[in-house]
């Protein structure tokens, strides 16, 4: 495929645009703080993460359904003894994440910039709507893109209904983004290439083994690196 005949890239958004897991990882550690008494940090991360798991399906993604996660996780650790400011502070906790500022990675608007006009970028995410918008409207970075999906999974058939709707099929489409399980498998499934740009922190659930045989797929350090990618593939 050459970069001629693309014409769509996809885009995922945490931390791929902006910073997300990190703030995930330090609230796992103050969550394990507040349960000190009743159990030791691993045990009550391998508790959460078991919950996360289990309720995807019912919260979805995204900072709310991780929360609940923690006030699960927190009965079921304490044996139904969990104290009412304990469960205070998880919510508080909740509310605090909701409102961090918006910190977008390196050579993000510098690429988005050189790229806008001469392809057509959708924004593609999973995950709470009121905090991805939010997200996207404290980045500056919404006028950048033609559109913007905020689905509740990624699979093959999301990206073939996206880049469809899009106006072109999978084919003429790239997407690009941090989770291989998320991002890149499924949209190469679909027939698209993937971009895959390593993260330092990635959620437990999105591990994945990359794809290195499949010709459409292609990795990055970093997005600036982007650019120079469609060049060689023209």
């Amino acid at each position: 495929m050459s970069s001629n005949s693309l014409t769509v890239i996809g885009f995922d958004a945490d931390d791929t645009l902006w910073q997300n897991e990190y703030f995930f990882r330090m609230t796992e550690e103050k969550f394990a703080a507040l349960l000190g008494d009743f159990a030791d940090s691993d045990h009550i991360t391998e508790r959460l993460i078991e919950a996360e798991r289990r309720n995807l399906e019912f919260y979805g993604y995204g900072i709310k359904g991780f929360t609940l996660s923690m006030i699960e996780t927190a009965i079921e650790v304490t044996e139904d003894k969990v104290p009412a400011s304990v469960l205070h502070d998880i919510l508080r906790t909740g509310r605090e994440m909701l409102r961090h500022p918006v910190e977008t990675l390196p050579y993000v608007r510098e690429t988005l910039m050189e790229l806008h006009g001469r392809y057509r970028l959708v924004m593609i995410t999973k995950g709470d709507l009121f905090d991805q918008e939010r997200k996207l409207a404290q980045s500056g970075l919404g006028d950048l893109f033609d559109d913007v999906q905020i689905v509740s999974e990624k699979n093959r058939h999301t990206y073939q209904r996206i880049f469809s709707n899009a106006g072109r099929t999978p084919l003429e489409s790239m997407m690009v983004g941090n989770s291989l399980k998320s991002d890149i498998i499924p949209a190469i499934e679909a027939g698209s290439v993937g971009v895959y740009v390593p993260h330092d922190l990635t959620w437990v659930h999105e591990h994945a083994e990359a794809p290195v045989d499949n010709a459409r797929f292609h990795s990055i350090d970093h997005l600036g690196e982007l650019p120079e990618l469609l060049a060689k593939l023209s």
